[in-house]
């Protein structure tokens, strides 16, 4: 039996080894949020109208992973004390002190300099002028604005958008017009006497196209989630649309499920980005994408909320992959044919009978 002037025994913090440390840096980079973002930066360099090339796909992916989790580990050293009083970040590293604020800022140091630093050294400098950026407006601006004002899901959104700016810029697009690099409308066939030239593909309206598309897809994915968990940004003090007005939330969130219909069916078509065949194949996805933003916004309930965020999960990368199917100078028909001719002279040449392999 204890005496009672005995030391309680603690429990002995446990050893950092490898495989633990790399769990603990996953989930400083919030690998699942981070892989979104490399996601939509691949993105900008496969719809890229300029060639590119493999290795700058993958540079153009390790270099946003590290800004990407540069960016997310500033973001949680600022947020212990507010991270602690919510129960959804509450087993955040930091919070539970499974590894030091020292440590965790000199992970963020060196991914925040090798991310920008491998984007300019092996893709473009502008892309990785837009890592720097992104980190900094995410880990500042962002983080500030959390408990100052609604503003920051407005701010959130340009960080989201960025990532399909940076693969275009890797591939070495440009991002503003000039008097050598001007706007040009691509129009519908029945509309043009002239099939549209694909050289002139690449023009500032396709990256502007990117970039609005990932900005107004935030709203419907950020809001219908920040609904769901709304008690707990209250119980933290964060300012959030969902927390101050919960129908206007709502609203914000339709309006850019609205504004995206116009986008797939005129903007990028119209930009050259894809085909005006896109017009009518992101038809489905957007009409069931406003209905359900539209449920969310008539009831604010959450099993609507739910709906609408899982909508969103599905609902980007389809559009991507649309538009892939849709770009232009593509010819997925030919490309299949090809490989479909090409199989019996590989299997000629190794001397392997295709019938035995059925």
């Amino acid at each position: 039996m204890e005496s009672a002037g005995a030391l309680p025994v603690f429990r002995k913090p446990s050893t950092l080894t490898p495989k633990r440390l790399l769990s603990i840096y996953s989930q400083l980079a919030k690998t699942r949020l981070t892989v979104l973002v490399v996601l939509t930066a691949t993105s900008g360099v496969a719809l890229s109208p300029l060639p590119t090339t493999l290795p700058i796909l993958l540079f153009t992916a390790l270099g946003t992973a590290l800004c990407s989790a540069s960016a997310n580990t500033l973001n949680q050293i600022q947020e212990v004390p507010y991270d602690a009083q919510m129960a959804r970040t509450r087993q955040r590293p930091l919070v539970r002190r499974a590894i030091s604020p020292l440590h965790a800022a000199g992970f963020a140091l060196a991914t925040g300099i090798a991310g920008p630093a491998l984007l300019l050294t092996m893709t473009h400098p502008l892309a990785a002028a837009l890592g720097a950026a992104n980190i900094g407006l995410y880990a500042g601006l962002y983080t500030y604005l959390k408990r100052k004002s609604v503003l920051n899901t407005w701010v959130g959104a340009v960080v989201g958008a960025l990532p399909p700016l940076m693969g275009w810029a890797a591939c070495g697009g440009k991002l503003l017009p000039t008097s050598d690099y001007p706007i040009r409308c691509f129009l519908p066939p029945f509309l043009s006497e002239t099939s549209p030239d694909i050289s002139f593909i690449d023009n500032p309206l396709g990256a502007f196209s990117l970039f609005i598309l990932l900005y107004s897809w935030q709203f419907p994915h950020f809001n219908s989630l920040s609904h769901l968990i709304r008690a707990s940004y209250a119980q933290a003090g964060y300012r959030m649309l969902s927390v101050l007005s919960p129908p206007k939330n709502a609203l914000v969130s339709l309006r850019h499920t609205l504004l995206l219909l116009p986008i797939c069916s005129v903007l990028f078509p119209l930009s050259g980005l894809t085909t005006w065949a896109f017009s009518l194949t992101s038809l489905a996805p957007n009409v069931l994408w406003i209905r359900s933003a539209a449920a969310f916004w008539r009831t604010c309930g959450e099993k609507h909320a739910r709906a609408l965020f899982h909508t969103s999960l599905w609902y980007l990368p389809v559009i991507l992959a649309l538009m892939m199917v849709h770009k232009p100078g593509v010819d997925w028909a030919e490309w299949r044919a090809k490989a479909v001719e090409e199989t019996p002279d590989v299997a000629a040449k190794e001397n392997i009978d295709p019938r035995k392999h059925n």
